[in-house]
């Protein structure tokens, strides 16, 4: 099977483990307040759940971003 263009859905934006956990105390407020600018902007891509490692955080989309 083949894909054209991109076929990740995530955003990994990098973030020291500090800022990691004041980020996840609040990480369904933050899903909310993406999902509402996101809609605000009439975008199909939705934020689907955030994942956290120890040095950076995963945002997961319901369909793949340029």
């Amino acid at each position: 099977m083949t894909t054209k263009g991109p076929s990740r859905k995530q955003v990994i934006v990098l973030m020291s483990g500090k800022n990691n956990n004041n980020f996840m105390k609040n990480f369904a407020i933050h899903v909310a307040n993406i999902n509402k600018h996101l809609r605000n902007a009439k975008s199909e891509i939705l934020v689907d759940y955030i994942h956290s490692d120890p040095l950076r955080i995963s945002i997961i989309t319901n369909k793949v971003s340029l």
